[in-house]
């Protein structure tokens, strides 16, 4: 007689920190995979729980499958190793050369972390390189086994190595699907349908709101572009590093090719960035088949006139010498740290300069402040009036929206027992599994931290 169970430790309340356990217990013997250990980010607040102990013992995690590379869904796999976790680690080969990067500029920030504001690192460079070597890849669309459990991962089309993880049971099919992608994506395959789940634990970062309509993004990017080169501005645009910077190359490698827009010096000013856009170059089987047809003749996607890696400090220092009009790109995606903050404290209180944000603000971080309009903000203990003009393009979000959300679900309700959403704020989860109920009629509700739930067979 066996018994299983879902546990819920992170990404749940909340969207970031994602962290979940299937446990199957058998004649007395226990095997544990984890899903995701993440960090949680925001403000200071948020940031605090990851220092916090782990509500379990990490050496009693037997494996640990990692859906994709973004920080709040592998921040705290150190600290887990830290701790004592000696398990496999299973990922795509992308997300696997992604994590390095990552991890990389993570210890850089806990450094200024340290330096700036006291906090105690998570972990330390030889928490990562044992992190590295416990690590494992697997192909899409190729079966194999973690202990009891049977896994396939398919395609999430969230960013590049992103999966879908199916994990099957005694013919029972539990879905992780960690973030799924807002398809068609510019770049990437879309999102693979799941017509056979039994039990689904799935994101809603935008489980209650839909997004603009994707085909008049590219138009906003442009006019954004367009009126800060009339007003002689500066068009600051803050980028998570992975997959939304690579997005905006992209669509301005497209604008400036097409002639919509003229030549303006473009900077790409985030080492973490550059480092992950050469990992994308690497994977471009990966991309739709629109677009390796596009790079087969010759367009390096990329990269285009005008557009300048400035790795170095000294080169990211001199971008401010550069005449407006001009484009900076530059992390984090939030404002959280990050070489932004000292753009941000530049141009933010000159109303010729726009910021535009292309990605969903956490709670609490200073790129919700300067979305939400506030007058003035802290950068480096620095108070800054915050008068240029503050844009959004929520399409370019890699996340599904609620009817998205909604119609993937739709594809297992023959199939599903019940769904238990988390990965949003609250009032987004509790909304998506209310229109899971009322439209689908599947049992759907958003779980409470720490707690668990029996799988049924």
């Amino acid at each position: 007689m066996s018994n299983v169970k879902i546990y819920f430790y992170g990404g749940v309340g909340h969207v970031t920190g994602a962290n979940f356990i299937l446990e199957e217990m058998r004649e007395g013997k226990t095997f544990r995979l984890m899903i995701d250990c993440g960090l949680v980010q925001g403000g200071a607040k948020e940031r605090a729980k990851n220092h916090e102990p782990f509500p379990y013992t990490p050496r009693d995690i037997d494996a640990l499958i990692v859906t994709h590379g973004h920080m709040d869904h592998i921040g705290r796999i150190p600290k887990l190793v830290k701790d004592g976790f000696r398990g496999a680690i299973y990922s795509t080969e992308a997300t696997s050369e992604i994590v390095v990067p990552m991890f990389d500029d993570q210890l850089n920030l806990m450094q200024i972390g340290l330096k700036e504001y006291g906090e105690k690192p998570l972990f330390n460079e030889s928490d990562v390189a044992m992190t590295l070597s416990l690590w494992n890849t697997r192909s899409y669309y190729k079966p194999f086994d973690i202990g009891p459990f049977s896994v396939l991962f398919k395609d999430a089309g969230h960013i590049l190595g992103s999966v879908i993880a199916r994990i099957t049971y005694e013919k029972t099919h539990i879905v992780f699907t960690g973030d799924l992608g807002n398809s068609p994506a510019p770049f990437l395959r879309d999102t693979d349908e799941i017509d056979d789940a039994t039990y689904m634990v799935m994101e809603s970062v935008y489980g209650d709101r839909n997004h603009e309509d994707s085909s008049l993004r590219t138009e906003k990017l442009k006019k954004s572009i367009q009126e800060s080169i009339e007003k002689k501005g500066t068009l600051l645009i803050p980028a998570f590093s992975l997959e939304r910077t690579q997005i905006i190359l992209y669509e301005i490698n497209n604008l400036v090719e097409s002639g919509e827009i003229p030549n303006i010096p473009v900077f790409l000013d985030s080492p973490l960035a550059i480092k992950i856009t050469e990992i994308y170059r690497k994977y471009t089987s990966d991309f739709k088949e629109g677009v390796q047809e596009q790079i087969a003749k010759g367009d390096e996607i990329f990269n285009f006139p005008n557009l300048e890696f400035t790795a170095s400090i000294k080169d990211s220092a001199q971008i401010h010498k550069t005449p407006s009009p001009k484009i900076i790109i530059a992390g984090s995606g939030m404002s959280y740290g990050g070489r932004i903050l000292s753009h941000e404290e530049k141009y933010l209180s000159d109303a010729r300069n726009t910021i535009l944000f292309v990605g969903y603000q956490a709670s609490g971080s200073l790129g919700r402040q300067i979305q939400e309009g506030k007058k003035e903000i802290v950068v480096s203990e620095k108070r800054i009036p915050v008068r240029a003009h503050i844009e959004s393009i929520m399409s370019y979000s890699s996340h599904k929206d609620s009817d998205g959300l909604l119609s993937f679900v739709e594809k297992s309700v023959s199939t599903l027992k019940k769904v238990f959403v988390v990965m949003g704020e609250p009032k987004s989860s509790m909304f998506l599994a209310q229109r899971i109920r009322d439209y689908l009629g599947v049992e759907a509700v958003a779980p409470e931290e720490g707690k668990s739930v029996s799988v049924d067979f």
